[in-house]
């Protein structure tokens, strides 16, 4: 344990001097949210699209942040380096994880709060709300640790996120209802961690409580452990 925060407090104090990795995590969601809101004022379209951004921004700024970040340790050859200490893979992988997952806590409630701030309406629970940007934004940091392991370079870690991220955009429902897709499409919708994202989000906007999105949210959970077990067991002990 005591490796894992050991790790956690490198990559925070890392980042920590990394003016613009922490723009692009608070700023740009709340940005893009309020170009939203600009736009459409006094339109419903933020309170129908609002919860799909709420969930999408977490998920896709953490995911390109954190592949970024940890293929540029392995570029530099401190996860190398890393390697050759006691540091398990575990421990390694946890520390990223709870490192970026620090963050996410605080994206989500930033994320959260200028939503609302700008007028998108929540009829369920604001706790449950925050708790599903939160995961959305964990489960970025775990597909981003995940697809590190196949990138060589901080290109190709870029290049991972139309591959991994637009698809679950383009098959979550937000451009066409999941029943009218073609079936294929929709078989695939159902297991997009995305998909339960934005549902969950959507419904409890709709004032829905615990008990119509737990299943959702046990989705991304399960999506969440399987991608840091990915993580850790894709993790290369040399740098290639």
């Amino acid at each position: 344990m005591s490796l894992t925060l050991a790790t956690a407090r490198r990559v925070l104090a890392q980042l920590r001097h990394d003016h613009r990795t922490v723009a692009l995590i608070l700023i740009l969601p709340c940005a893009l949210l309020g170009l939203v809101a600009w736009m459409f004022h006094g339109t419903p379209v933020l309170d129908q699209f609002g919860p799909v951004l709420v969930g999408f921004f977490p998920l896709f700024v953490m995911f390109l942040v954190t592949s970024v970040a940890t293929q540029r340790e392995r570029s530099s050859g401190t996860l190398e380096r890393l390697m050759t200490t006691p540091l398990r893979k575990g421990d390694l992988v946890a520390g990223y994880a709870l490192a970026f997952g620090g963050l996410a806590v605080v994206q989500a409630f930033v994320v959260v709060g200028f939503a609302l701030a700008v007028g998108m309406d929540v009829k369920g629970s604001l706790g449950l709300v925050v708790a599903v940007a939160l995961l959305d934004a964990v489960l970025g940091c775990t597909l981003g640790l995940a697809a590190s392991a196949v990138a060589r370079t901080e290109f190709q870690a870029v290049q991972m996120m139309p591959l991994v991220i637009i698809p679950q955009l383009i098959t979550c429902g937000v451009l066409m209802p999941r029943d009218q897709m073609p079936q294929v499409l929709e078989w695939i919708s159902r297991v997009m961690p995305l998909t339960y994202a934005v549902e969950s989000l959507q419904q409890l906007a709709g004032g829905a409580g615990w008990a119509d999105v737990r299943g959702a949210i046990g989705v991304i959970v399960l999506w969440i452990v399987g991608a840091a077990v990915l993580g850790v067991a894709t993790l290369r002990r040399r740098t290639e």
